[in-house]
């Protein structure tokens, strides 16, 4: 049974690039088979990665139904939820000690409901094949209030240091508990705050409901190294981020 890490939090905290630190430290610190999944409509995970997509389940997703609309024939004579079960299968990016699940950006107009369902049915089928599932979802609570996010063992809920940032991680906590989600823990971590404004806003938040508090100073490397489009794991190991982050991870006692 695979350990399953998931990402929540508004957009422009930092998010994504956490949770490419948190396939690194997996992989660095536990080395076994890790399944990233980049559950944002707008992906870019793989890019904190360093792994090219050469596809996504919305684009899977569309090619299958147009198949549908214009009758073409099906290879093998396959049904339409073989095939596009091939396809998924052959849509997993390969990388180095790690695959990554893309779910990317339906072609057609509409919600993404379809294919946050997709990507959970997918997720689901292959945790098995790997000791760690690290799943980065969409900015806000859509994902929670979807349940796309249905089984986790470690929610980190992602903040940036404002008390916007910190009162949506509140909603988010509560909407776990709300959909009475199967989340074992959570934990928020606010980023690029340096400790004194840390304490303020904790001491301003004195009621939120999450079991533990951490925060990632910033790291002027993490905006080089979003500036020259390189992965995280070009990372140095002394850099503040990645010891922040690895530290935060030994605390949750993952198996």
């Amino acid at each position: 049974m695979s350990f399953v890490i998931g990402f929540a939090g508004k957009g422009g905290t930092g998010k994504t690039t956490i949770a490419a630190l948190t396939v690194r430290y997996l992989l660095e610190k536990k080395k076994k088979a890790v399944l990233a999944v980049d559950a944002d409509s707008n992906s870019c995970l793989n890019e904190a990665l360093g792994v090219q997509i050469h596809s996504t389940i919305g684009t899977l997703r569309e090619e299958a139904l147009e198949k549908v609309r214009s009758g073409a024939d099906r290879p093998g004579g396959m049904s339409m939820e073989q095939l596009f079960d091939y396809q998924v299968q052959q849509s997993i990016i390969e990388a180095k000690g790690f695959d990554l699940m893309v779910m990317g950006r339906p072609e057609g107009p509409g919600c993404y409901c379809a294919a946050n369902n997709i990507i959970r049915k997918y997720a689901d089928q292959l945790a098995d094949d790997y000791s760690y599932v690290v799943i980065d979802n969409e900015a806000g609570m859509e994902h929670l209030s979807r349940r796309t996010t249905h089984k986790v063992d470690l929610l980190l809920i992602v903040s940036d240091p404002t008390q916007k940032g910190v009162l949506t991680a509140k909603r988010i906590s509560s909407l776990v508990d709300e959909l009475k989600l199967d989340v074992d823990k959570r934990k928020l971590i606010i980023n690029r705050v340096s400790d004194e404004n840390f304490n303020k806003l904790k001491n301003t938040n004195t009621d939120l409901t999450i079991e533990d508090v951490y925060h990632v100073p910033q790291d002027d490397n993490i905006f080089n190294l979003d500036l020259e489009g390189r992965p995280v794991f070009d990372l140095p190991q002394d850099s503040t981020a990645v010891k922040r982050v690895f530290a935060i991870l030994d605390e949750c006692n993952i198996p």
